[in-house]
């Protein structure tokens, strides 16, 4: 299968997960971390381009980073270039370091900016090392302390957003940190269209018109929840939840279950997801997938229901 192209443009956002060539550690000492740092500055200050988050584990990197007129792809050549020189030469090892292909997904800033800080931050703390204030490599602490004399990361505009005083706005961030309502894991920042894009689907159309290569899939990072997608089925086909629940074989019933199948596929929802929300074995739901071409007309329906009620909310 032909690689996706990157989606490159200035200004554009991305999250980025580098990862060490067959997961081998890419840090094996402190002073490899402190010197991948130095090599993202160097390159930053080249480039120009802003740094939100990151953090290094001991085999694979988190970067969180917005580019400006030099696109991602050189500013991730250079930087890990040089850090396998580096690497290589202290260890007299040969070849790639890090993965050919890291994963870049580019993302709508203004909606999940702060997810994405939450999510990289407490990487550490998922991999059951330590919580985010207690791990000295990542920008968690860039955000947290006064004392803090990291320059590398651009947290004004981030702390902007809890608060015009600095102060005010370091102890809203740790709340919103430390807030265990706030959950934010895998399926909240992977949930991709065509695999490279996070975003709604008004984000994906501005992307579309900065970029001139295809962009496939309709799935929409989950923009709508499954009770409201089981809504616009019910005013469209007459038939409620409790109903689709029920075991029964009328056409207008496995219609309503089809649908709700192929609306929830459309906007990112896994298989398992959608049947324990119906209560079906996610094999029915599978089938219902596999019917998705004869039904393209209907499920636009749909979505322009959906569309239509939230444009007017």
């Amino acid at each position: 299968m032909a690689r996706k192209t990157r989606i490159e443009f200035e200004g554009a956002f991305y999250h980025i997960i580098t990862r060490g060539n067959q997961r081998q550690k890419v840090f094996k000492h402190e002073d490899d971390s402190t010197k991948y740092l130095e090599t993202v500055a160097k390159y930053k200050e080249k480039y120009g381009f802003a740094l939100y988050a990151y953090v290094l584990m001991s085999n694979h990197v988190h970067l969180l980073i917005e580019t400006g007129k030099v696109p991602l792809s050189k500013i991730l050549q250079g930087i890990n270039q040089s850090y396998t020189m580096y690497y290589n030469k202290r260890y007299r090892t040969a070849g790639h370091l890090f993965q050919g292909r890291y994963k870049a997904i580019l993302c709508d800033k203004d909606e999940y900016l702060l997810a994405l800080l939450k999510y990289i931050h407490f990487n550490p703390m998922r991999a059951k090392i330590a919580a985010p204030g207690e791990y000295k490599w990542s920008s968690h602490v860039s955000y947290t302390s006064r004392q803090s004399k990291d320059t590398l990361v651009d947290t004004e505009k981030v702390l902007k957003l809890f608060s015009g005083n600095k102060s005010a706005a370091r102890k809203l961030y740790r709340a919103y940190m430390e807030d265990t309502d706030v959950h934010i894991g895998k399926e909240d920042v992977y949930a991709t269209v065509d695999q490279r894009i996070l975003g709604d689907e008004e984000f994906v159309e501005r992307v579309r018109g900065k970029n001139s290569g295809s962009i496939k899939g309709r799935k929409r990072a989950k923009a709508y929840r499954l009770p409201e997608i089981a809504g616009a089925v019910e005013e469209i086909y007459g038939v409620g939840l409790k109903e689709i629940r029920q075991r029964g074989k009328a056409r207008r019933l496995t219609a309503a279950k089809n649908m709700i199948s192929l609306v929830a596929s459309e906007y990112g929802y896994k298989n398992k997801e959608v049947a324990e929300y119906i209560g079906k074995d996610p094999m029915v739901v599978t089938r219902h997938l596999k019917e998705r071409a004869s039904f393209r007309g209907e499920i636009e329906r749909v979505v322009d229901y959906l569309k239509g009620v939230k444009g007017n909310v």
